[in-house]
């Protein structure tokens, strides 16, 4: 039974650690957007290209994390598997450009897409042009949360050519600050170790009080954006599936400040972002 249980973790730390879960995450949010939007385009071959560009810059950001004797249970797992995450990132992004190549006609908003996630990593390259960037991203937090709700939502209604409308709008704000809030508690997580790295973000040097405050701002202005989503003929249990995350997150505040277990955050907090994106595409409302 042990062995039995060993190999099921075994194979639970590849599927987060080689970042599919997160990836797969991504693909759930676009699909949730094409949902919402009847979105017409060619869904599949965008959501393989999200899929494979997730895992693309996933990997290449983890390969580039600095081991850390005290890091967590990840840190020494992706340092073990180094070749590992390395190889993951080649193929994919070779893939990545492939797929690409297929949606050139649409090359500036995805461009903005694809420049906006090298930015976010690009610190941890090892060039001292690079690493200045470390000193001066205050507002990294801000810009990580830009990107995963641009390449989700944003971005597949431009790939779709849909005219701007004030439901895109308020949809990309109801995702933006769930997320925000989601990465405030990553970022809580690792203030001491950016600290002796240098690395610099609002979270980082701010007051617990201030934390909090900052927190429950995004998550009000989360909720008053998806309860706007009502004027703009989405369903009362529509709005009650994307607030739910929000509850949840509201509810984990307390614990994911005294408990950094990987799981809690690489499992619990990022498949928050789909989860209501999981339930709408269940439930078909």
């Amino acid at each position: 039974m042990s062995s039995k249980r060993g190999i099921g973790v075994s194979v639970f730390d590849l599927f987060i650690n080689t970042n599919i879960y997160i990836s797969l995450c991504a693909v759930l949010m676009v699909a949730q957007t094409d949902h919402f939007f009847e979105l017409q385009y060619n869904s599949r071959l965008f959501y393989l290209f999200v899929f494979c560009a997730t895992l693309c810059s996933y990997n290449f950001h983890w390969y580039l994390t600095p081991f850390a004797a005290s890091g967590s249970p990840r840190i020494a797992w992706n340092h073990t598997h180094r070749r590992l995450l390395l190889g993951i990132y080649i193929v994919m992004l070779i893939a990545s450009a492939v797929l690409a190549l297929q949606l050139i006609g649409h090359w500036l908003p995805l461009s903005i897409g694809v420049l906006a996630t090298f930015l976010y990593t690009a610190p941890k390259i090892p060039h001292k042009y690079f690493s200045l960037l470390s000193k001066i991203a205050i507002g990294k937090t801000l810009f990580l949360t830009f990107v995963w709700m641009y390449v989700t939502t944003a971005l597949p209604v431009l790939v779709a050519g849909e005219e701007w409308t004030t439901a895109h709008t308020l949809f990309c704000a109801s995702r933006f600050f769930l997320i925000y809030a989601i990465c405030i508690l990553f970022d809580y997580r690792d203030r001491e170790a950016d600290r002796m790295q240098g690395v610099k973000s609002m979270i980082t040097w701010m007051s617990e009080k201030n934390i909090l405050l900052i927190f429950l701002v995004a998550l009000a202005l989360f909720v008053i954006s998806t309860v706007a989503l009502s004027t703009q003929s989405f369903s009362t249990f529509s709005i009650i599936l994307l607030l739910t995350p929000g509850g949840i997150v509201l509810g984990l505040y307390n614990y994911a400040r005294k408990h950094f277990y990987d799981y809690l955050y690489y499992f619990v907090l990022d498949g928050l972002m789909m989860f209501s994106s999981l339930l709408t595409l269940l439930l078909r409302i």
